[in-house]
């Protein structure tokens, strides 16, 4: 019998420990995972792989909105029907495809890469701030869609005052979302009337 510490096969185990390396998978659900694929067509085994290694080796970032892209500039960015006058701010890459399934926003976005969060050693220089003041200027309007928690907020108050100066609008989500919400766990209907219904943002005094 083996245990959790003993495996047939020492190239299973490095598959287990690999495939357990990933959020939310414990060992029992990667060997699981493992044993799956090895009844698997060699094929579809190399297939998988190849995906794993063409994201590590050839994803891109996009140079104006910091989305994952397969080319310099996204999708988004690159369609000349997007009103680019509007940069929706969001946390990460999950939330510009919470936003599109809404079908509700038709502007552009940028990413920031996280939130400020001191606790977790996340500070302003660590996202990318710096790279949308540079976008900013006065016939844009900023939407802070960022979550309604303090570290959200604390992320929004902090994006305000570096870009307050600027002459631009900044508004924020209609809070039909709840504090401390995420977007990729708010459905289309509310996150979309939450963008159409966006406020001028106020700053926590």
């Amino acid at each position: 019998m083996y245990n959790n510490e003993q495996y047939p096969s020492r190239l299973l185990q490095d598959a287990v420990e690999a495939i357990s390396s990933l959020p939310g998978v414990g060992s029992r659900s990667a060997l699981r995972l493992a044993l799956h694929l090895l009844k698997q067509p060699s094929e579809n085994i190399h297939r998988f792989a190849s995906a794993i290694d063409r994201l590590a080796d050839e994803v891109r970032y996009c140079k104006s909105c910091m989305m994952i892209s397969d080319t310099d500039t996204c999708a988004i960015c690159a369609d000349k029907s997007r009103d680019h006058n509007q940069i929706c701010v969001v946390e990460n890459v999950r939330d510009v495809m919470s936003i599109e399934a809404t079908g509700q926003y038709h502007g552009v976005y940028h990413v920031l890469g996280g939130i400020i969060s001191p606790i977790n050693g996340i500070a302003p220089s660590d996202l990318t701030i710096r790279q949308l003041v540079e976008r900013v200027d006065s016939g844009k309007e900023i939407i802070l869609a960022l979550p309604g928690d303090v570290e959200g907020e604390t992320t929004a108050f902090y994006i305000y005052r570096q870009i307050e100066s600027l002459g631009c609008k900044v508004s924020t989500l209609a809070r039909g979302l709840g504090f401390g919400d995420n977007l990729e766990y708010a459905d289309s209907l509310t996150l979309g009337r939450s963008i159409l219904g966006r406020q001028p943002f106020k700053p926590q005094q």
